[in-house]
């Protein structure tokens, strides 16, 4: 009897041929089945997170897009306006400097991006790939830098600025903030993923430390320092108390500030506040539309790539 007499399976012993489709039952990522009801909670809950985050931003842009002649106090208010305009947002530029405040604003924002990248990734990495005495210790520091609020060394921030002459400059809001210690910590634990065996071997090769940061290590953790980038620009554009106290040149005020004038002593336009606020958010999601795909690269980070 010949090999392929052996392998050849009997007449009416052939398995049969399994249809590929979509399984009759939803599971999760553990195999288990999952419920319809659990199904329809999920949902449930997702929406109403949903309604919560992006709900007011949505209400805030209708308020924005309403003509002067729709009530906005009504008891049943109508989400969708009835005349949309862009009147409102001309007004804005007619009652406040607004665009000398976004480029300030952006002045901020994009040093403070530079800054936190460059000092957290340098930082990281001596932290997570450089041996020196202290380096727990230095660990440990940053940590509880974290822990202390911002409150409660502000009044130490001005005095320093003061002292050093840049009060009322764009200088004096970036330099308390131009690195942060949770940047830091987060490029550090990115820079502790990545295999050491890819370094080794550069060294082997001769790269020295900063060939091996700039074409071994920066590279393979793009997603981290694109959340640095996120959360540096977040918080500079959005920073209001220490602006307002470092600040008094109307001239030299960012966005968060600017926008105050835009509520009056005796009565507020929320047409015109809606406005405002449509203006200063447009830039946030602009950035995380332009680095949501590296933001989201976090949980394979460090990976080797073939």
């Amino acid at each position: 009897m010949s090999v392929t007499e052996k392998t050849r399976p009997e007449h009416g012993t052939e398995r049969p041929t399994p249809v590929r489709g979509r399984p009759s039952r939803r599971t999760g990522r553990d195999g288990r089945p999952v419920r319809a009801w659990e199904l329809i909670v999920r949902y449930v809950l997702l929406l109403g997170v949903l309604a919560l985050t992006i709900g007011p931003f949505l209400w805030q842009l209708s308020t924005s897009l309403k003509g002067p002649t729709e009530d906005i106090y009504s008891s049943t208010p109508s989400f969708l306006p009835e005349h949309p305009t862009l009147h409102n947002y001309a007004r804005v530029a007619d009652t406040i400097p607004v665009w000398d405040y976004v480029l300030n604003s952006l002045k901020v924002a994009v040093a403070s991006v530079v800054t936190n990248c460059v000092g957290s990734a340098l930082g990281g990495y001596a932290m997570a790939r450089l041996r020196f005495a202290g380096r727990r210790a230095l660990t440990l520091v940053f940590v509880l830098a974290m822990l202390v609020p911002v409150e409660s060394i502000i009044i130490a921030q001005f005095t320093t600025m003061r002292e050093l002459g840049l009060n009322n400059t764009l200088i004096g809001v970036i330099l308390p903030s131009c690195v942060s210690s949770l940047n830091v910590l987060l490029m550090r634990n990115a820079f502790l993923n990545l295999p050491h065996e890819v370094e080794e071997a550069a060294y082997v090769d001769g790269a020295n430390v900063w060939q091996r940061f700039w074409y071994i290590a920066l590279p393979s953790v793009r997603g981290t320092l694109a959340v640095v980038a996120i959360f540096a620009f977040m918080g500079a554009w959005d920073d209001f108390l220490w602006p307002l106290i470092v600040l008094n040149d109307p001239s030299k005020f960012t966005l968060t500030i600017g926008l105050n004038y835009l509520h009056g002593t005796f009565a507020n336009d929320q047409r015109l506040v809606a406005a405002g606020t449509i203006i200063a958010v447009a830039p946030l999601i602009a950035l995380f539309a332009c680095l949501q795909r590296y933001f989201f690269r976090g949980v394979g980070e460090g990976a080797v790539k073939g």
